[in-house]
Order: C-alpha cells, then sequence, then structure tokens
C-alpha cells in the first residue's frame, strides 16, 4: 500500500475485534516507525504508554466513557509527552553532530523553551500529533485499523497510569481488525475554504 492509499484509507473504526491479537514484533515495528516522527530541535519529546494489562484497559474504559476500542482493540497506545525533554541531557539529541552545532542546539532549544510554559505546551501537542498520525498511517500501511480518541477524563487518565507531573497527555490511539467499516465521511470542506494564499484578504 503506498502512502496516498493509506491516507486515504485510514479511518477513525469504532469496533474492534477482541479476539484478534499482535505479535510484540508487530508492535514494536509500529512503533519503531511512529519514532521516526520529526519533532523540534529533535529533541523526541513524545512518549508511548502502551496498556497491556487486561485489567489496566477495562478501568480505562470506565474512564473512556465506555467506549469498545479501549477493550477490545489489539493494541491501545496513549500517546503522551515529556513538556520538559527540552532541558533534559539535551546533548543527547545531537549525539551525531559535531560538537558547534550540538553546543548551538542547546542553546537556540533553551531559549526558545525556558520560562515559556505554553510554548512548552504547544510543542508537546505539535510533537505527539505527529506521532499519532504516524503510527496510524503506519498501521493502515500494515493492514490494521486504528482509532484516534479523547474522549475521555484526562485528569483521571494520568491518574491511573501515574503520570508523571512534567508530562501530558496528547490523546489515545487504538488499533486493531476493523469488525464493520467506518461510518461514511462527514465530508471535506472545499480546498478553496481552507487554502490561503500568500495571505489573507
Amino acid at each position: 500500500m503506498n502512502v496516498g492509499e493509506a491516507i486515504e484509507r485510514r479511518r477513525a473504526v469504532k469496533k474492534f475485534d477482541p479476539g484478534h491479537s499482535m505479535t510484540e514484533a508487530e508492535v514494536m515495528e509500529l512503533l519503531r516507525l511512529t519514532v521516526l516522527s520529526p519533532t523540534a530541535f529533535n529533541m523526541q519529546n513524545w512518549r508511548f504508554l502502551w496498556l497491556r494489562d487486561p485489567t489496566l484497559r477495562r478501568e480505562m474504559r470506565a474512564i473512556f466513557r465506555g467506549k469498545s476500542q479501549v477493550t477490545d482493540a489489539a493494541l491501545l497506545i496513549m500517546v503522551l509527552a515529556d513538556l520538559k525533554a527540552w532541558e533534559k541531557s539535551p546533548q543527547r539529541y545531537w549525539k551525531n553532530a559535531s560538537e558547534e552545532i550540538r553546543n548551538r542546539s542547546v542553546a537556540a532549544m533553551d531559549q526558545f523553551y525556558r520560562g515559556h510554559d505554553q510554548c512548552q505546551r504547544d510543542e508537546a501537542m505539535r510533537s505527539g500529533g505527529l506521532a499519532a498520525q504516524t503510527l496510524m498511517l503506519a498501521a493502515q500501511g500494515m493492514g490494521w485499523d486504528s482509532c484516534p480518541m479523547i474522549g475521555f477524563d484526562f485528569a483521571a487518565a494520568a491518574r491511573l497510569i501515574r503520570l508523571p507531573e512534567d508530562h501530558c497527555i496528547v490523546m489515545a490511539v487504538a488499533i486493531g481488525k476493523g469488525l464493520e467499516p467506518a461510518a461514511p465521511r462527514g465530508g471535506p470542506l472545499p480546498l478553496r475554504e481552507v487554502v490561503v494564499t500568500d495571505r489573507f484578504s
């Protein structure tokens, strides 16, 4: 399947086959592709929580207002972000670069994020969103369906997974074998409504 086909076929599937499973090697391959997602300053601030414990997933389902995807999908990944990744040994993000580039990048990152909490959170959402889309497209390319999920109690989910204070939840992604097609697309807006050339009039 080429990239265009994966983009066109990717839909938010709501019902998954609870009897379908994925091997650990398949999950690792999905995550290997996902971490190729771009991040600002190459800081790789996304984090991925793989919910494997059936009991934990049942508890999480209640937090997700009973959504069956949480327990029935073969894979449930919580896409998270480390808000303070920019200051945690940032030299390692450029381990293969020259010392000059490494030092310049660390200084630029510090200037960009230090004291700018909203910018740190904005970056977390950008990075996490890019990673979630990469995860879903990789899943589609490998023959699985997916569903991005945000309709849950974020604070309760954070407590259940013992989320560190300097992390945030971006979304969850359920992946597996769909039992039925996604609902018809609601209808895309015309390009003339969403594409602006040069500047707004």
